[in-house]
């Protein structure tokens, strides 16, 4: 049923911008465009605790953990626009570790969700903080936005950069640094 009006809402939207639901190449677009959401917005349907495998680090790592360059797409919530771009993810352990994979799929979680780009930085530190309760984490994400890039300002060229810091990243001039470095 919900299906159902959510489809009929998509053929009058597509009238209202002048197109005709029932010309070839839009038909289907509506069941389509359901089925591209639920990817698109899936980590609606995923908690990051779900996630964030903790292990206590029996080896004492003491040193930064940093993935950088994690690709990622989102969706603007204020205009329901693709926003695109990498993110940098990293910790400062405190006895305990997760898979470096676990970086670049939280930020999936996050990410695959109606967005601003500053949210979605402190969502990854939060969890990572909570969850993992490191020294410290810091998110930077650089992306571009079609919001400003097809519409509005109509900027193609422009990156938006955000950054969270948490713990020792946001107090130790040294360890912010250090990040910094890692992510050039």
């Amino acid at each position: 049923m919900l299906n159902k009006k959510i489809q009929e809402s998509l053929v009058q939207m597509l009238g209202y911008i002048g197109e005709n639901a029932e010309r070839e190449g839009l038909k289907g677009t509506p069941s389509r465009v359901i089925r591209s959401w639920g990817e698109i917005y899936s980590g609606y349907k995923k908690d990051p605790k779900d996630l964030l495998t903790v292990f206590e680090d029996v080896d004492g790592y003491q040193e930064m953990v940093v993935v950088r360059d994690i690709k990622l797409f989102s969706m603007c919530e204020h205009h329901m626009l693709p926003f695109f771009g990498k993110a940098h993810v990293a910790y400062l352990p405190d006895k305990r570790v997760i898979g470096i994979s676990k970086l670049a799929r939280l930020v999936d979680i996050f990410a695959r969700r109606l967005q601003i780009q500053e949210r979605l930085c402190e969502q990854v530190t939060n969890a990572l903080m909570e969850h993992l309760k490191p020294k410290g984490a810091a998110c930077t994400i650089e992306a571009s936005h079609m919001c400003m890039q097809m519409r509005g300002c109509n900027k193609q060229e422009s990156v938006t950069v955000t950054t969270s810091l948490k713990g020792c990243f946001l107090e130790d001039k040294t360890v912010r640094q250090e990040y910094l470095v890692y992510i050039k």
